[in-house]
């Protein structure tokens, strides 16, 4: 019995499965019964003639009444409407067809019995079979486009036949994420806990007449953890929290998605209080200004107007935050960030090294750490990196270390880890020969050289003349090891050109020749150099006067705006060149100061083929050293020294 019930299940699985299959079966069989009932009376024998046929002409009438009266009929089968006769002549049996027979003819009987020739009468059933025939295709083209219709109403969550629909695109839970859970944002979170407070105890606030921001705003770059933080609201106030994207409410239909915003809404004001979380809301919310020509996309334009009705329609007895994650703030309507809506922006941005810090022990919990471990270290070198950066790097540590069997992750495949995420994946099977091998090493040799040699120049962490990522075939890796920096000052800037311009130097004074491994460098220093010019005022060209303006550019990837004569253009880039040029003679010649430096550095290099920072600066302490040099690192330690007795001073004095 087991067996048989797991033969029908599986069955019953199949037609479920494929429902467009079943239909199409059903309807072959249902026309195959009307077949049947309206072909009753075709017996064997008459099947076994019209198979033998080996002809079949449609004639009128009165040729088959012809043919009846010479005799060459031998069977005849009638029907309401069309009379069939099948001569057989020689051997030869043909068919005669034809339509519209008239009924009211009488001597056809009489004619067929005068010949002697075989007849019958087939009842078609008369109007009601003519009424089915015609009617059963469209019947079963109607059930296959409503079949279709609500597959297609299953995938737009109500679509055609229920119309906006949100259950399939809404995401309801109730998350057990704590603020604990959520590091390196500190600022947002003591911004969002007042919401936490108002929703655990809103008679609170209502008795005081006080009204809680309805909507709040989540801005920052990706990966900073603003859905995470939305989560940890609504896990601390032990709310339902429904969360949806923006792009799940545009559909090819107008109407739909604001159908959908209203059905949102009654979920969350059905299970009040409650938490609504929008991400990426510009994908609804951009300003209807700039829709375009004709204006704009009338379905996003509805969505938009339907959630500002929603957003007014909140009363102060209706506990419903409505929380919205974007990275592009500067593209939302101004109506959904007026008092009243969006009224609260919360910056959600990168983390600080403290952030990073307490990040990386977030997400080292899961993981086996190594004794030696530090993390500090790794906080310190992914300075600009965000919370699913640094997510990723224990991770690819992760499996660094599985992938060399390792029972714990070391320090080494978090540094390299980090190396992935900055650089890219070593290129192992990539074979350079060993002319390009030699021009990389001197390349590489030189940036180097003028990073541990420039003041404001960060130091060196490691050079490689391994490939790496899409492209490069050597690298120069510079991690900071201080604290977190924002402003660079004229000096850090210009040491960062020359350390840029080394590479194509050190190929030039070394090699003799150039090669295109510089192209990104030059990019990159003329780059520097335009924006010190026309945005930071640093040089006499424009003074103070800012000659390029960034619009929109909350993530620095808006609309630049210059405006300026050709004149200020034509002494721009007179002044760029110029400056260029001496920068790239004053590298020159440093280099060819410290030449023996740079040989031995390259000899490593084509040796081992990657050294760390502090090997770079052995080599080059001991060539100063050499040469009665004064080292960096002694300049260095002395300006040490001279701040730590300036220290003592100051305090002996109070």
């Amino acid at each position: 019995m087991a067996k048989n019930t797991n033969q029908d299940n599986n069955n019953n699985n199949f037609f479920n499965n494929n429902p467009l299959l079943a239909f199409a079966l059903f309807s072959i069989v249902i026309i195959m019964l009307f077949k049947s009932f309206v072909g009753e009376g075709e017996g064997l024998g008459n099947m076994l003639e019209t198979n033998s046929v080996t002809q079949t002409k449609t004639v009128k009438y009165s040729d088959i009444k012809a043919e009846i009266a010479k005799g060459d009929i031998s069977s005849v089968k009638l029907t309401p409407s069309t009379i069939e006769a099948i001569s057989d002549v020689d051997g030869r049996k043909v068919r005669y067809v034809a339509q519209n027979v008239p009924t009211y003819d009488k001597e056809l009987i009489p004619l067929l019995e005068e010949k002697k020739i075989t007849y019958e009468g087939v009842m078609g059933g008369g109007f009601l079979s003519e009424l089915i025939s015609s009617l059963l295709p469209i019947l079963i083209f109607f059930g296959i486009w409503i079949f279709l219709a609500k597959k297609m109403s299953k995938g737009m969550g109500g679509g055609i036949l229920g119309a906006g629909k949100a259950d399939k695109l809404i995401n309801s839970e109730k998350p057990d994420t704590k603020f604990d859970d959520v590091q390196g944002v500190e600022e947002a979170k003591d911004e969002v806990k007042e919401i936490v407070d108002f929703l655990k105890f809103p008679e609170r606030y209502m008795e005081l007449g006080a009204k809680i921001p309805k909507g709040l705003l989540l801005v920052g770059p990706p990966g900073t953890g603003k859905t995470l933080l939305a989560k940890a609201v609504a896990g601390e106030a032990s709310v339902p929290f429904f969360s949806v994207s923006g792009s799940g409410f545009i559909e090819m239909f107008v109407g739909v998605g604001a159908s959908r915003v209203r059905d949102l809404f009654a979920q969350a004001k059905k299970e009040a209080p409650s938490i609504i979380f929008i991400d990426e809301i510009d994908a609804i919310g951009k300003s209807r200004a700039s829709g375009g020509q004709m204006g704009g996309n009338d379905e996003r334009e509805q969505t938009l107007n339907q959630l500002l009705a929603e957003m007014d329609g909140f009363g102060t007895d209706t506990p419903v935050i409505v929380l919205a994650a974007t990275n592009r703030p500067e593209t939302l309507d101004a109506a959904l960030l007026r008092a009243g809506r969006f009224d609260r922006q919360v910056l959600v941005d990168k983390p600080d090294y403290d952030g990073r810090l307490a990040i990386l022990k977030v997400h080292s919990k899961g993981v086996k750490l190594a004794q030696n471990v530090n993390l500090k270290i790794v906080a310190k070198q992914t300075a600009g990196l965000a919370g699913a950066d640094l997510a990723n790097i224990i991770n690819e540590a992760a499996l660094l270390a599985g992938r060399f069997n390792k029972k714990e992750i070391e320090q080494a495949d978090l540094l390299e880890a980090i190396e992935r995420s900055f650089v890219g994946l070593e290129k192992k099977n990539r074979k350079i020969s060993d002319v390009e091998k030699r021009i990389v090493a001197y390349h590489e040799s030189g940036h180097a050289l003028m990073a541990e040699l420039s003041k404001g120049a960060t130091r060196v962490t490691k050079v490689s003349i391994v490939p790496r990522g899409l492209g490069a075939l050597g690298y120069t890796l510079h991690l900071p090891e201080d604290e977190e920096r924002f402003l660079k000052q004229k000096y850090e800037l210009m040491a960062e050109i020359d350390v840029l311009l080394a590479g194509r130097a050190a190929e030039e004074v070394f090699i003799g020749e150039i090669s295109t491994g510089a192209g990104n460098d030059l990019d990159r220093a003329t780059a520097i150099l335009k924006d010190m010019i026309t945005v930071f005022g640093m040089t006499d060209i424009a003074g103070l006067m800012v000659l390029k303006r960034s619009q929109n550019s909350f993530l620095g990837g808006g609309a630049i705006s210059t405006e300026y004569s050709e004149k200020m253009a034509e002494d721009i880039d007179t002044y760029i060149r110029s400056t260029l040029n001496e920068r790239f003679h004053f590298v020159k010649q440093t280099l060819r100061d410290y030449a023996q430096a740079i040989e031995n550095m390259v000899g490593v290099l084509l040796d081992v083929e990657v050294i760390e920072g502090k090997k770079v600066r052995e080599i080059i302490d001991a060539y100063e050293t050499e040469n009665n040099l004064p080292t960096r690192l002694a300049h260095t330690e002395k300006i040490a020294k001279a701040a730590a007795k300036a220290k003592e001073e100051a305090e002996a004095e109070q």
